[in-house]
């Protein structure tokens, strides 16, 4: 149906009327301060299994230092849930009184991916979200409806505007730079099991519409064991509006080499042809993680950045300390904190997966 109308037709279709940018509305970059960070607490034994405890341990920790510099909101299945979740949350010491829970059930944890993604109107000092579409990574674990209905659900909490589109996306496959630029993959938002019948061009006048931004950078491929079809939050992360952090590339045995080196090379072309040139960061990525006999998606752009610490995944890898110190180079009126994600992994993603920011209303509002 939708191969029967011509393209402009087609995308103003599926978009609300008027669309964000029309608004005025932008999404800001997440160094820029936030009124709070959304979790989504993991409880899914079919994804955590004997993982799971450990796994909720490890984002109490997150909680614990996040909620000394914001409000950290919690979706939890219901009030026993929460019960549990406080007791878990007490004992690292988190700061409670920063701490607001919401029985909004979900079918998993993964609130990067499912939940609303702000936006920011700068001359209204105003707040919106979009409620992307969402089929749990082209339809590979099912069920999803309570997760797909989670952005109504945080937008109706917040009381801000809802910006609905039947598009599908996921909130990891996208990265900006707060500046007009904005980086994905065409491995995930090009996928046909997200958005068949939408070519690049159709894509890229959603993201211009929808999230208010200019140009787009397009990375390719995925980590070994990633299940997203290639999410930008494991692949490049900006650190400021000119500086883009990426694995290096160093062992060609590796299976992920060819990937990130593809990579580096487009960032280096994207600097030849466009006006807007970055500098480049590489970091290091861990020796491979195994759980199970699986090989996980681990790397450290898959870190958080929060009012006043970065929240850096490690491994016990060797690799850590100098990861650390990288990013540290790049925050330095931010605390980089190393969580321990050795079993988060096994779900397949990281700190950054399991956060949604919610921005204060205004983007200068810088810490």
């Amino acid at each position: 149906m939708i191969a029967s109308i011509n393209p402009d037709q087609k995308i103003r279709g599926l978009l609300p009327d008027p669309t964000p940018r029309e608004l005025g509305y932008r999404m800001p970059a997440e160094w820029h301060k936030h009124q709070g960070t959304w979790f989504s607490w993991p409880h899914n034994l079919d994804t955590w299994s004997k993982y799971l405890d450990a796994t909720e341990h490890a984002l109490a920790d997150a909680v614990h230092w996040l909620s000394q510099g914001e409000a950290v909101h919690i979706n939890v299945l219901n009030e026993a849930h929460k019960r549990h979740v406080s007791e878990v949350l007490l004992l690292a010491s988190a700061n409670m009184d920063r701490v607001y829970f919401y029985c909004y059930p979900t079918n998993d944890a993964w609130c990067r991916d499912h939940g609303a993604v702000f936006l920011t109107n700068d001359e209204q000092s105003s707040l919106a979200a979009i409620d992307w579409g969402y089929n749990a990574w082209g339809n590979k674990y099912p069920p999803f409806d309570l997760d797909n209905a989670i952005p109504r659900q945080m937008c109706e909490a917040l009381t801000v505007t809802r910006f609905e589109t039947p598009i599908v996306l996921e909130g990891g496959s996208i990265e900006v730079n707060g500046a007009g630029v904005l980086m994905t993959t065409d491995t995930c938002l090009l996928n046909p099991n997200r958005n068949p019948g939408l070519n690049k061009e159709d894509i890229a006048i959603v993201l211009q519409e929808m999230l208010g931004i200019e140009d787009i950078l397009w990375l390719s491929g995925e980590l070994v064991g990633d299940d997203t079809d290639g999410h930008i939050d494991n692949l490049a992360r900006f650190v400021n509006e000119t500086t883009i952090a990426v694995p290096e590339a160093v062992d060609p045995d590796d299976e992920n080499y060819e990937s990130l080196l593809t990579n580096l090379t487009l960032l280096k072309a994207w600097n030849n042809t466009q006006n807007n040139r970055f500098d480049i960061v590489q970091m290091p990525m861990p020796g491979p993680v195994f759980l199970e006999g699986n090989r996980m998606p681990a790397n450290y752009m898959n870190f958080y950045i929060g009012n006043s610490v970065v929240l850096m995944p490690s491994f016990g890898d060797p690799m850590d300390e100098k990861a650390e110190a990288i990013l540290q180079s790049c925050f330095l009126e931010r605390r980089v904190v190393r969580m321990d994600c050795s079993s988060v992994i096994w779900g397949l993603g990281a700190i950054h997966c399991l956060t949604q920011q919610v921005p204060l209303p205004r983007i200068d509002n810088i810490t």
